[in-house]
């Protein structure tokens, strides 16, 4: 079952084990978070929260000026956070101060302060009270409350643009309602008339600017056109239809001189082809020949191929039929020659005409370019003063566009300051809140619920992080592999509580004539039907089964850590066991911290020291309990004893062990811890069983399971372990689902008497 609950990735069961057993932890830390928002409501003054609503809205200055398309979405964005900027800036703040007296007004600069700002405040003033500057004077403190009021304003303010909209939410918290009210249609109005000066002193500068400017313009572009034509006048460079004469004839002469080059390119072109098929000799010449229908010669020429092609068809068709000796085959191959010398000839004498062609193109190309070099010559010291002229026009012309562009500037913001129209307007007029925005009571009330049951689950969290003790028998089974034997309850008070009729009289070898016993060692005795008894009744049954057939059955009582109730619970077990008639010897074998006998009723002068020294007979310090016939060697010891465990594992330990085998059924002897001494270690071969005390929820799971892995003797021969000091109340809290522990409370009926069940003791 162990591990078939490891491989599981979330186990429900057990998260659902935790939340019911920390529940009353984030139940309380929730109600502590309820508690501190209600305290956080009752301080925390009450705040006002008034909002106007501003659109930017350039088509308000369309008729009193020209604009181009609204600007891209990121120039847009970058507009709108600009003017969110401009809301929140210290200058706009100072204008709505003055404008509205703010630096006066006492309620504005001295709000009511929340818990944490009034200690804020405090400390301030401590803090000025160490400082030695001198008195400020009149002016200092105007100004000092017009930057306080400043810094106020702005940490009230809020700007912020409304989604992908150009419009901005203005909004502005106050104490005061009508304040707030105030405050946030003062600032509407002050960014609307700041964009009026703004745009008004810009426009104002502009048009200054622009008249010093197109002074200077003026002057210049006059001085330009005055040089342009005193240089023409004086190079004499005159023009037909805005074109020196000069320039006409060399562009004309250009223009034949590409013609004569195209012509010249042509004629080659023919030339050279009909070169290279005459190059190729008379055969190739006869096939590759393609004449030009433009040629004179081509009717001929295509005549003389198509008879060649003829006859060579009527040879090949003749040669195939008769063979290549053939007599007609003969004459067709005479005649094939003799054409192929006649249209061999005609190619000859083409391409003697192409040649004279590109002669006489190329004689024309020459002359062209002599005379177009001629006329260059002669145009030189001209072209060097047009180049002048063309540099003096260039800046002219320049200095008169110039001029132009900026006087239509100058009339266009001379228009624009009549127009006193702002890019913006006010869509949501701001009015007196009605109710107060901060602090929200359900917001604050369920945030204050979720952090304290935040809160809680950590606390929870980190309890159940640090449960590392053993709660339940599943615990016990799975973290040591040891039968587990039962819950002893925590043992209410009333049951302890002594009373004189149980205190014997004196000591006497073999008998008492009274209890020797307290009542928190005769808890099993005085209530034999309790779960208490019952427990006790289990680890008996199971000490029964394992040592079955042994004389005298040796059971030591060990614990891991001091003050777990190993020696209560050792002493109800002897004292259960004699009251059903068993005979029962009980021994105090911790001789360094004897507990039991320090709890008998009498003060015992020998017993368990003497006993194995020999300086007593063990059956002489034997103490018996009237009512159970419980047999009792306590220890007395009067100093402090060194090598403990040599005694009680030595020889005369070892012969009353085996000489009280045959007078008693079992020997319960109460050992020491097994972590700080070696007492029970060196016990171990005598004994025949141990029964383990951990206490509930304290004694750790990995010590226990350390300590017997260290102890392999005393592990072989643990009987069980009892978990004592339960809280029966929260055992349910731990048990896993279906487990024993989530029904306890049903067996109720069957314990009588309910001890350990009415709380701690």
């Amino acid at each position: 079952m162990a591990s078939e609950d490891a491989d599981r990735f979330i186990d429900l069961e057990r998260l659902a084990a935790i939340a019911i057993r920390q529940a009353r932890v984030v139940a309380l830390c929730a109600a502590i978070g309820l508690v501190l928002g209600v305290l956080y409501l009752v301080f925390t003054p009450a705040e006002y929260t008034a909002g106007t609503r501003i659109l930017l809205d350039d088509s308000l200055t369309k008729f009193a000026e020209e604009k181009d398309t609204g600007p891209a979405r990121v120039q847009a964005d970058s507009m709108v956070s600009t003017e969110v900027e401009i809301l929140k800036s210290a200058r706009l703040a100072r204008t709505v101060v003055l404008a509205e007296k703010l630096h006066e007004n006492e309620a504005f600069l001295n709000p009511p302060r929340s818990p944490i700002g009034w200690m804020k405040a405090q400390v301030k003033g401590i803090a000025k009270l160490f400082s030695f500057a001198p008195p400020p004077s009149a002016t200092s403190v105007e100004n000092a409350k017009i930057g306080k009021a400043v810094a106020l304003l702005q940490n009230g303010l809020t700007a912020e643009r409304a989604g992908r909209s150009y419009v901005i939410d203005v909004a502005f918290r106050s104490h005061d309602r009508k304040l707030a009210g105030a405050i946030t249609r003062a600032y509407a109005e002050a960014y609307l008339s700041d964009q009026l000066d703004a745009n008004f002193d810009a426009t104002q500068r502009a048009t200054i600017w622009l008249q010093g400017r197109l002074d200077e313009l003026r002057d210049s572009s006059l001085a330009a056109a005055l040089e342009v034509a005193k240089f023409r006048a004086e190079n004499g460079l005159t023009s037909a239809r805005g074109e020196l004469i000069s320039e006409q004839q060399l562009s004309d002469l250009n223009s034949q001189l590409i013609l004569a080059q195209a012509d010249t390119a042509n004629a080659l072109g023919r030339y050279s082809q009909f070169k290279s098929i005459i190059d190729s000799g008379p055969e190739n010449a006869v096939r590759n020949a393609t004449i030009p229908s433009d040629n004179g010669n081509s009717a001929v020429i295509n005549e003389l191929k198509a008879r060649y092609l003829s006859v060579t068809k009527r040879e090949q068709e003749i040669s195939t039929r008769f063979g290549d000796d053939h007599a007609q085959a003969v004459a067709l191959r005479r005649e094939q020659v003799g054409l192929e010398g006649r249209i061999f000839q005609e190619l000859k004498q083409i391409t003697e005409s192409y040649r004279n062609e590109y002669e006489v193109a190329k004689a024309r190309e020459n002359s062209l370019r002599d005379n177009v070099g001629q006329m260059a010559g002669q145009s030189s010291e001209t072209s060097q003063s047009l180049v002048q002229l063309r540099e003096l026009e260039q800046k002219s012309a320049a200095l008169a566009t110039l001029y132009q562009t900026f006087l239509a500037r100058h009339e266009e913001a001379s228009q624009q300051r009549s127009f006193p129209i702002a890019e913006a307007r006010v869509i949501s007029e701001a009015s007196d809140p009605v109710g107060a925005s901060s602090p929200r009571k359900s917001m604050v009330l369920g945030l204050s619920l979720v952090l304290g049951l935040f809160g809680g689950a950590a606390v929870g969290a980190f309890q159940e992080f640090r449960e590392r003790f053993f709660r339940t028998g599943d615990d016990v089974r799975s973290a040591l592999n040891i039968n587990f034997l039962g819950y002893l309850p925590i043992v209410s008070a009333r049951l302890t509580a002594a009373k004189p009729s149980d205190a014997g009289t004196k000591h006497q070898p073999q008998d008492q004539s009274g209890s020797v016993t307290p009542r928190i060692l005769r808890v099993a005795i005085n209530a034999p039907a309790s779960s208490f008894a019952e427990t006790l009744r289990n680890a008996k049954i199971a000490t029964d089964v394992v040592l079955q057939g042994k004389p005298g059955k040796v059971i030591g009582f060990v614990s891991v850590l001091p003050h777990e109730g190993k020696t209560t619970a050792a002493a109800n077990f002897a004292g259960l066991l004699a009251s059903h008639g068993a005979r029962t010897l009980l021994i105090d074998g911790d001789l360094r911290n004897p507990g039991l006998s320090r709890g008998l009723s009498l003060a015992p002068d020998r017993g368990l020291v003497e006993a194995i020294v020999g300086d007593q007979p063990w059956r002489s310090t034997v103490m018996v309990d009237r009512s159970t016939r419980l047999a009792i060697i306590p220890a007395v010891v009067r100093g402090r004893l060194s090598h403990t465990s040599e005694l009680i594992s030595g020889p005369g330990m070892r012969d009353l062990i085996e000489d009280a085998r045959t007078a008693y059924d079992y020997i319960i002897v109460d050992l020491p811890p097994l972590g700080p001494v070696v007492d029970a270690k060196a016990f171990a071969p005598l004994a025949d069983g141990f029964v383990m005390v951990a206490e509930w929820g304290a004694t750790p799971r990995a010590l226990v399971r350390a300590t017997l892995q260290a102890e392999p003797q005393i592990a072989a021969k643990v009987l069980g372990i009892i978990l004592n000091k339960t809280d029966m109340k929260k055992l349910a809290r731990y048990g896993s689902f279906g487990g024993s522990e989530q029904y306890l409370d049903r067996y109720s009926s069957y314990y009588v008497e309910q001890a350990g069940m009415n709380g701690k003791g």
